[in-house]
């Protein structure tokens, strides 16, 4: 099941609730991918990353928002030339290994094919390239709720998203949590929102956690095994025809020198 392009946009755009999760959620990528770090690279975010993405837009060499079909998408960011692109979500509009950092929320717990968008995800990676995903918590009190985003699609423990990430052929970098506020609209849990930021983060990585974060990393390996052989020539090989010169008209067997033919 998808999400509404119209229903995230009022949920983080709108919604007082939506702004403070928007906040939260991008002081820990942020936090993990400070802009000055990511500055001269190509970034992209799919999904509905686009509030995740602001930050990068000024040092980074290009930001695309990838928005899948079934979902919709909006012009981003207001008042600056548009940076979202409507895409099938196993086929993007980017070139093979182009992408540095990738950012995914609201994209893979919603996927009718996630093996697949996870196999795109590694194609437009570069060697080296991160991706955050960043989906529900299957513990926490998010997931059960269908009031915000984060209770519709499959929610996820830190193991079970670690595990299929693995599968696609990315290696674990990091993994976090956040949102540790229950989903409600009153004042004392959005004023204070950032306190049990703080304390969460100390008391309980993940078990209250609306959120997991998982950082993850496209490492390439040379070819390796029976079936890859390189020949080293060796001292002798390759001083064969030193070690034995033989006089230009030779004759095998004899040893001796054949007549050269009249001038």
């Amino acid at each position: 099941m998808h999400h509404d392009i119209d229903q995230l946009r009022r949920f983080y755009y709108q919604r007082a609730l939506g702004r403070v999760v928007q906040r939260i959620l991008r002081d820990r990528l942020t936090g993990r991918w400070t802009p000055h770090s990511c500055s001269g690279m190509t970034m992209a975010g799919f999904g509905f990353a686009a509030p995740m993405l602001r930050p990068y837009l000024t040092p980074a060499r290009r930001v695309t928002a990838l928005m899948p079909g079934p979902q919709g998408v909006m012009g981003w960011p207001a008042g600056m030339p548009n940076h979202a692109v409507l895409c099938d979500e196993t086929a993007w509009p980017i070139e093979t290994g182009s992408l540095d950092r990738l950012v995914m929320l609201h994209g893979l717990e919603t996927s009718e094919h996630p093996r697949e968008l996870l196999s795109e995800a590694w194609r437009c990676l570069g060697p080296g390239g991160r991706m955050i995903a960043m989906v529900p918590n299957r513990a926490g009190l998010w997931a059960a709720t269908d009031r915000t985003p984060f209770g519709f699609g499959r929610a996820y423990t830190t193991t079970q998203i670690e595990t299929q990430l693995r599968r696609a052929g990315f290696q674990p970098e990091w993994h976090g949590s956040a949102i540790y506020i229950p989903p409600s609209d009153r004042r004392f849990w959005l004023r204070s929102a950032q306190f049990w930021e703080r304390s969460g983060a100390r008391i309980s990585r993940v078990l209250i956690a609306g959120v997991i974060l998982v950082e993850m990393s496209k490492q390439s390996r040379a070819p390796i095994g029976l079936g890859v052989k390189i020949h080293v020539p060796s001292p002798l090989e390759i001083l064969d025809g030193v070690a034995r010169p033989r006089p230009v008209g030779a004759t095998s067997g004899t040893g001796g020198l054949s007549r050269l033919p009249p001038p």
